[in-house]
């Protein structure tokens, strides 16, 4: 079969789908990718064809501020509302089109795509196609028992929660959202669509998909009234690793830096991130972390995610203090007790694959919902900020490290992600919906 992979070029959304891509290759199937061209270098690694953004305004974790300098300024569901409309919605028309041209090149039989393009719709109705979507975060799809999105809500306990979440779902339906489904409408009107007033924008992922690949498990995501029969959840989807021996060993001397006591001589081992997007400011959550724990007997791994690497081994250059651009988590976690992080979701998933408590730290880009779930499953701490105090930092640390209960929940999770094979649980929800030639129910 011919299948097209197409996300954004924002590495949390691509590098999850790069393992089902590859497996499909090596399965015999006929692979294309379309994305920007910032990836090119990445996808000629992986020996899948390129079809690069023509029309689509490429976005990525580094240029959203340099594109929309108005952006840096923006907080809470006033960041979100400009993300949705200016980032996702805006763009519909230019992937379409531009697939409807790769496919007069690459007649694929189906798409697998990254939800956060919204053309399900537009592949599905007007090119015929059978699509799969690829949710790289949270389960996004509303449900009457799942508070409303990205105001890191946990589901509704009291009579007052439930009077608290119907106000916010309010505030978001004709806030937060608005503009981001007036675009999408607009944009379908073009082709001869109506979409129906008050769906959630992010519903219609949904509702268009003909199979859904959701990244994680359904102990994760919070309880549901009603369950979508196609939704798959398929475990932790990470990226494609070529070998084992992939990437520096974090625990190893940066250079020019003094090697650090083996990890064995420390009490435990903390790792922290900001992520590849919200990591222009170390002061956020990396240089708390660091002040936090820099005079224990702690080794605390620091992935910058390419920002301000220099600058940090500088500023602290304790042996115990250990500064990457990037981090082979893969290869750390088996030996890390607690991860600090802003709650992205691929990181989160990769430290509950490895059992690995969290203690999470961030809001924007649905980080809030990320954590509400750690915090629901009783996986980490939740610290609802973006810019948590040294102190309240060593506090959650010392709160996870001092009961097992939190590693034993974590490492109870790790248990459900070992058991499957995630690319393979997903290649096949693929193989199923292209054999079936789209299933029905679609729009329904």
């Amino acid at each position: 079969m011919k299948v097209l992979l197409a996300s954004q070029a924002i590495a949390g959304h691509f590098n999850p789908m790069t393992g089902i891509g590859v497996r499909l290759k090596d399965e015999g199937h006929d692979v294309g990718w379309y994305t920007g061209s910032t990836l090119a270098g990445r996808l000629n690694e992986l020996g899948i064809p390129h079809y690069p953004f023509d029309r689509a305004i490429e976005h990525t974790g580094d240029n959203l501020n340099e594109l929309y300098p108005q952006r840096a300024k923006l907080k809470g569901p006033m960041a979100i509302r400009f993300d949705g409309e200016r980032i996702f919605a805006s763009n519909v028309t230019n992937f379409f089109e531009d697939i409807r041209d790769v496919h007069q090149r690459f007649p694929f039989d189906a798409v697998v795509m990254d939800n956060s393009m919204f053309i399900q719709r537009l592949v599905a109705v007007v090119l015929g196609k059978p699509v799969v979507s690829f949710v790289a975060i949270g389960n996004m799809e509303s449900d009457p028992l799942v508070p409303p999105l990205f105001f890191g809500f946990a589901p509704a306990r009291t009579p007052a929660h439930k009077i608290l979440h119907a106000g916010a779902r309010l505030v978001s339906d004709q806030l937060v959202t608005k503009p981001a489904r007036a675009s999408y409408a607009r944009q379908l009107q073009g082709y001869g669509l109506e979409t129906p007033k008050g769906t959630p924008i992010t519903d219609e992922t949904y509702r268009w998909s003909h199979a859904i690949i959701q990244t994680g498990t359904a102990s994760l995501d919070f309880p549901r009234r009603n369950i979508n029969p196609k939704v798959h959840y398929v475990g932790a989807l990470l990226p494609h690793r070529a070998g084992a021996d992939v990437g520096p060993d974090a625990t190893a001397a940066p250079a020019g830096q003094q090697p650090p006591t083996a990890a064995g001589a420390y009490r435990r081992t903390v790792v922290v991130t900001q992520g590849t997007v919200d990591n222009r400011d170390p002061a956020k959550l990396m240089i708390p972390t660091i002040e936090a724990l820099k005079d224990t007997d702690s080794l605390i791994v620091v992935a910058t995610g390419g920002a301000n690497t220099e600058e940090l081994r500088r500023r602290y250059p304790q042996p115990n203090v250990v500064v990457e651009d990037y981090v082979d988590f893969a290869r750390v976690f088996p030996s890390t007790d607690v991860f600090v992080t802003n709650g992205g979701f691929g990181g989160v998933l990769l430290s509950l694959s490895h059992g690995v408590p969290l203690v999470t730290a961030g809001l924007n880009e649905g980080k809030s919902d990320v954590n509400a779930r750690v915090e629901y499953a009783g996986v980490g701490v939740n610290l609802k900020t973006e810019t948590p105090k040294a102190a309240a930092i060593r506090s959650a640390v010392d709160t996870v490290l001092g009961d097992p209960a939190w590693r034993e929940r974590a490492q109870a999770m790790r248990g459900q992600f070992e058991a499957e094979d995630s690319v393979g649980a997903a290649v096949e929800v693929i193989k199923a919906v292209v054999a079936a030639g789209g299933t029905p129910g679609v729009g329904g």
